[in-house]
């Protein structure tokens, strides 16, 4: 049974930081692709970062700069540490992976508030 489950959201002020983790089980984490999404009240949900297995990351231009991904495989765990946080960075975040091309899993989601 595949689980993904994200922590480290929370309310934090303009300009400040947080870091989402997301732990999984169930699969062969060192070969997957993972990604962190967002979804905004009223919008559709978007990806936000990606990390393969070896390493290449992938960044949405608006946090370009400001987020990173990583991930530690030894702890079958990717990260996503936020920076200079926005008010429109506010959303639940969601941790991704895809088994294949038609099997994808999803984690539950972490509320990131950010107040101006």
């Amino acid at each position: 049974q595949v689980q993904l489950v994200e922590s480290g959201g929370g309310l934090v002020q303009l300009g400040g930081s947080l870091r989402l983790s997301c732990a999984a089980s169930g699969i062969f984490f060192s070969i997957n692709t993972m990604g962190w999404y967002r979804q905004a009240p009223g919008k559709e949900r978007e990806l936000v970062a990606s990390i393969t297995s070896a390493g290449t990351t992938n960044y949405a231009d608006s946090v370009k700069g400001r987020f990173t991904i990583s991930r530690d495989n030894a702890k079958n765990t990717v990260y996503l540490q936020m920076n200079s946080l926005k008010p429109e960075d506010t959303a639940v975040y969601y941790c991704h992976t895809r088994q294949s091309i038609e099997v994808e899993y999803w984690g539950q989601g972490t509320q990131v508030a950010v107040s101006s």
